[in-house]
């Protein structure tokens, strides 16, 4: 028996780069990495692991804000050579090996015309996001990422390799356990896109509201998304980044244009490949400090919601600079009420599609590891705090389920997948007896 991988012990680059993470605070010293080069290499392992009870955590992109969620002090196994993007024209999908970043998948699927649903930023991982739902450029047309997954190579815990199908195993499909190595997706046609970035000085703050609440209420395009995003830089810094998306040459009038009046900083915004686009969203700026990322759900955006959300980055900016908080951020996600109904298939994440909900990204970074708890728990106030408010508006939220892929690390469960927790839990008994998959992190059921 060959082992067609890579082992990695402290003293290498490799392993530097195996444990490496986009948030320093998500990175652990693991005793040695290791880079499988199949997915039977991956069932050795589990087999090996399971039976030892070796903790290990799984790298896709190395992008996730929680700690020890892809990191361990055990065996870290990162998935960097399952690096292939395979186009089938006739089945009009796009398998992706599980190591990726979408940079990479978007790059290698331009010369076809064709897209998927991935991540809206520069650098994110393949893996993490599409297992946590996926927002995308594209959901308002498509769905989110996991929408549009045709089939799962996996391997459960056993070391078994499946192929999995809504159809073949409805119940592995629907929450997954074990390690995924590839995803097939739907693709779609990908022309030239509108958009970029515009930055506004904090003076703009009320056009800029009133623009995002006017965005989030009226716009029925769904090839029109924006993000904006509020930042306090070092406490004093005020300033808002205004990701908008267009996904074709150009918008109709009358769907961005107001944001397009607001006198502005900085404006990097015109017609470019998808490709291009989403690199000039990138976190280089951000890369290698702590960071935490929690959310709200809302229903929707209002002018007095989002002035709330800029008292929180201006009150936790200079509140929290005791501590070297150097960057407060709130990302307002609006997408259209259709979000959740692009896919009858059920799944782990949303728990309910009768409503669309509308996530809340807050995001903050820091020098320090003194620091951790305090971030941490501000980070958790903020998120308690915006939802009553929410909810002192008149919205129902109170058991709005939050996406996962920005939820804190000790989320419930029942607040990510609400009534679907006895169902994974049971799927957890039934695929991984022995549970394998608890000695890595991520959510536990």
């Amino acid at each position: 028996m060959r082992i067609r991988t890579y082992r990695h012990f402290t003293d290498s680059l490799h392993y530097i780069q195996d444990i490496n993470h986009w948030a320093s605070s998500s990175m652990q010293i693991a005793k040695c990495s290791f880079e499988p080069g199949t997915s039977s290499d991956v069932g050795i392992a589990l087999q090996i692991l399971g039976k030892t009870r070796t903790p290990f955590a799984v790298k896709g992109g190395g992008h996730a804000s929680n700690p020890g969620f892809s990191s361990t002090s055990g065996v870290q196994i990162t998935m960097s050579r399952f690096s292939d993007v395979t186009y089938d024209e006739a089945s009009q999908t796009a398998t992706i090996g599980a190591g990726l970043i979408w940079d990479d998948v978007y790059a290698a699927l331009e010369p076809y015309g064709v897209n998927v649903a991935g991540s809206r930023e520069s650098g994110v991982g393949v893996a993490g996001f599409i297992l946590g739902g996926g927002y995308s450029w594209l959901t308002n047309q498509y769905g989110l990422a996991i929408d549009t997954v045709q089939s799962f190579e996996l391997v459960i815990p056993n070391g078994a390799v499946k192929h999995v199908t809504a159809t073949s195993d409805p119940d592995l499909f629907f929450g997954l356990r074990g390690i995924v190595t590839r995803f097939t997706l739907k693709a779609f046609p990908q022309p030239q896109v509108w958009g970029g970035l515009i930055t506004y000085t904090a003076n703009e703050l009320d056009l800029v509201n009133q623009a995002t609440a006017n965005f989030a209420a009226n716009n029925t395009d769904p090839r029109a998304q924006i993000i904006t995003r509020y930042n306090c830089i070092l406490g004093v810094v005020r300033q808002v980044s205004e990701l908008l998306f267009y996904n074709g040459p150009s918008p109709p009038e009358g769907v961005l244009d107001e944001f397009l009046t607001i006198p502005y900083m900085t404006k990097d915004v015109y017609t470019r490949s998808f490709s291009s686009l989403v690199r000039s969203f990138h976190t280089d700026a951000i890369e290698g400090s702590r960071a935490i990322f929690n959310t709200v759900s809302v229903l929707k955006y209002t002018v007095s919601f989002l002035e709330s959300v800029v008292n929180e980055s201006v009150f936790l900016g200079k509140s929290l600079e005791h501590s070297s908080a150097w960057f407060i951020s709130y990302d307002v996600e609006p997408f259209l009420p259709s979000v959740f109904d692009h896919s009858s298939t059920p799944s782990a994440y949303p728990p309910r599609r009768d409503r669309a909900l509308l996530p809340l990204n807050i995001h903050f970074a820091w020098v320090p590891a003194t620091s951790d708890g305090i971030m941490q728990e501000a980070a958790r106030d903020s998120a308690a705090h915006l939802r009553q408010l929410a909810i002192a508006e008149g919205q129902d939220i109170a058991d709005a389920a939050s996406y996962s892929n920005y939820a804190i690390f000790d989320t419930p469960l029942s607040r990510i997948y609400g009534e679907n927790v006895p169902r994974l839990q049971a799927i957890k008994v039934a695929v991984d007896p022995t549970n394998v998959m608890g000695l890595a992190g991520g959510f536990k059921f």
